[in-house]
């Protein structure tokens, strides 16, 4: 007989008794020896009244006695888990015959039920707590199951869930902050390059063999934006760390500091800067390697010579150092952390996020820049000081994001105007039409959105008609007659159009024509021209109202978008920087600073030499030998006039040094000529 068939005989069911941790050792207990000697009795009882043999009933005995020494060495939720499947199995009500034969067999055995009546009715307490445990555990596990299930599908959504709960957002309610903090949202994985070349290459020929050396390895911090080189120098603190301001409206805004060792450090720059020789920032480096603004400065130098794998190399170690002077609860990719560019010791994070962007994008990571250029749009969205909404445009189209720059331009235009931006005009209809070409788009919805690109090219070719010429002459494609001869696309819509609007149209021409060189591209661009024409000779009212718009507006251009074409360095753009910015020294390692900067330490006073009437040969001669005085002795001079001979002095300079770079950049070399060349003077080369 089983013992199925012997709790049967109790009354009870199987998992109906209290676990308890004296159950699961390894010997019997005495409830145990009891109840497996009750089963003797019993099993010789029904051994007798069915006429079987002895040697049965001794080796189902033991057999009992196994199997409960074998379920003392299991887990308790093993016995709970067996416990539910074995009654799901076998039920009293899924089993009527069996419910009759135990019947019978209790009418056989009323002595035995009469026995056990009492341990019965005690044990129907424990049974039903059994059971609403047994419930519970069911309930949980199904929850866990579905619970499991959903976070690995929906983790992203989970994550988002948590942050919105906290509080996250990328600014005040009134800018629309949860939905601009999904199209914003800036992800750890995109940050590094190496994610977005082994989905175009692969892990095998990204890595190749590179295996982590086990002997002589440095142990470096683990970062998110840059990965530590064993070319580096070893990292020690260079005296930047990172305090938290003040939290409000959810955000939460931060500034670097610099302790008196790093001051000092960052005096002895400024000197090796003014006296114009590279030499003196290496000199620099080679006592404080991570040196923040000597390495921006030093990454410049070794980009104009162009040994780009160095200047590259200067500024993710420049991002090394920044990353780990990072607060505690400063996060990349929350959108809640703000850094004032006001500051000055703010400014070179931001320039070496700028400059590591460009980097990537040049390398051919478009989506690891533009995860780059989000980065530094959530630090300072509302004054954007390098101006990244001219950028942000152009790196989605590169990397193929159209449907995020689309949301973008849908959730900032109300608040800030994009429309009214060249770059997002035409980028716009651009993404539109790339749209309509896609060949997993249904007919009706790429009719949709070929209808809707070719508005809104039309609308961006009338409200910037100055953008057409250009655009066409750096593709290369020579205009239609009637096109290049029309007085709304001649040279007249160009020289009439404002200041700030011929910067913003150059900047966004020469860097973006690229993207209009393809066929399809350049065809659909070609039958927008000619409706827009049709228009413009049907005299349609919306021509008139974008020309008095261009009148009205664009009058002048703030300073961040001077600063962003100046780190741009697109010669069709710099070429209309208005004279008070040409004028005046850019230096690399804080181009433009605002004009009401927040100052928190001063560099002192130096005693300067010559005076302010010295003839511009003599200050040049100074700039060289910083010790030169052509009077030969010290005079001094009103500091108003000192800091205008010093004004003047960095502009000479600096027209100087871009009339020896495009001097040098001019130099062409005559070539020998060759042997087999017939019209060759013998004496030419003697």
């Amino acid at each position: 007989m089983s013992t199925r068939a012997l709790r049967r005989l109790k009354g009870k069911q199987r998992g109906q008794e209290a676990l308890d941790l004296g159950d699961l050792s390894l010997g019997d207990s005495p409830e145990e020896q009891a109840e497996a000697e009750v089963g003797e009795e019993q099993l010789d009882t029904a051994n007798a009244a069915n006429v079987s043999p002895p040697s049965n009933s001794k080796s189902s005995s033991r057999k009992t006695k196994k199997n409960k020494a074998q379920k003392n060495f299991s887990n308790i939720y093993e016995l709970i888990g067996d416990a539910e499947n074995e009654s799901d199995r076998v039920s009293p009500d899924e089993d009527p015959e069996k419910n009759k034969g135990s019947g019978t067999r209790k009418n056989n055995n009323k002595d035995v039920e009469n026995q056990d009546q009492k341990n019965e009715e005690e044990s129907t307490k424990s049974g039903d707590r059994a059971k609403k445990k047994k419930k519970k555990k069911k309930t949980k596990t199904s929850e866990d199951g579905q619970l499991n299930g959903a976070a690995t599908e929906n983790i992203d959504l989970l994550l988002e869930n948590v942050e919105l709960s906290n509080g996250v957002s990328l600014q005040s309610e009134d800018c629309g902050c949860s939905v601009r903090r999904s199209v914003l949202h800036v992800e750890h994985r995109n940050l590094n390059s190496e994610t977005e070349l082994k989905r175009y290459f692969g892990a095998r020929a990204v890595l190749g063999d590179q295996r982590p050396r086990q002997r002589n390895r440095h142990f470096h911090r683990s970062t998110w934006m840059t990965s530590p080189k064993e070319s580096w120098p070893r990292f020690s603190r260079p005296g930047i760390s990172m305090t938290l301001l003040e939290s409000k409206n959810g955000g939460h805004y931060f500034t670097f500091e610099h302790n008196r060792d790093y001051q000092q450090m960052q005096f002895k720059f400024l000197d090796a800067v003014e006296s114009m020789d590279p030499n003196n920032i290496v000199a620099l480096l080679q006592l404080n390697p991570y040196h923040i603004d000597s390495l921006l400065q030093l990454s410049d130098v070794c980009r104009i010579q162009e040994d780009q794998e160095m200047a590259r190399d200067l500024i993710e170690r420049a991002l090394y150092s920044f990353e780990c002077a990072f607060h505690p609860l400063f996060s990349l990719t929350s959108g809640t952390s703000q850094l004032d560019y006001l500051r000055p010791e703010n400014r070179a994070f931001y320039l070496a996020l700028y400059k590591h962007m460009m980097f990537l994008e040049k390398r051919g990571c478009p989506r690891t820049a533009l995860e780059y250029c989000k980065l530094i749009l959530c630090l300072d969205p509302d004054s954007d000081p390098l101006c990244m909404l001219l950028l942000i445009d152009f790196l989605m189209l590169r990397s193929r994001e159209y449907k995020s720059l689309l949301q973008l331009y849908q959730d900032w235009e109300e608040h800030r105007n994009l429309s009214q931006l060249p770059n997002f005009a035409f980028s716009c209809a651009l993404c539109h039409f790339h749209l309509s070409q896609q060949e997993d788009v249904d007919p009706e919805e790429s009719d949709k959105q070929r209808r809707q690109a070719d508005q809104m090219l039309q609308n961006a070719l009338i409200m910037f008609p100055g953008v057409l010429m250009p655009l066409l002459d750096l593709c290369t494609v020579q205009p239609d007659s009637t096109v290049s001869s029309h007085s709304f696309f001649g040279p007249k819509s160009q020289i009439g159009q404002p200041p700030a609007l011929a910067e913003l149209t150059a900047l966004y021409v020469g860097r973006t024509y690229s993207l209009w060189k393809e066929a399809a591209v350049m065809l659909w661009l070609e039958e927008s021209v000619k409706e827009v024409l049709r228009r413009v000779d049907a005299k349609d009212a919306l021509v008139e109202d974008c020309q008095n718009k261009r009148k009205q507006r664009y009058q002048s251009a703030p300073r961040n978008i001077h600063r962003h074409v100046l780190l741009s360095e697109i010669k069709e753009a710099t070429s209309t920087l208005p004279l008070e910015v040409t004028t005046q020294p850019v230096m690399g390692f804080d181009p433009l600073p605002p004009l009401d900067s927040v100052i928190s330490y001063t560099r002192p006073e130096r005693q300067h030499v010559g005076a302010s009437n010295e003839s511009t040969l003599s200050l040049f001669f100074r700039s060289l030998l910083p010790n030169f005085n052509l009077q030969g002795g010290l005079r001094q001079e009103d500091d108003m006039e000192v800091a205008r001979a010093g004004q003047e002095l960095n502009q000479e300079v600096n027209r100087l040094m871009v009339a020896m770079r495009d001097m040098l950049a001019n130099i062409r070399f005559q070539e020998p000529p060759r042997e087999d060349n017939p019209y060759r003077d013998e004496d030419e080369w003697d």
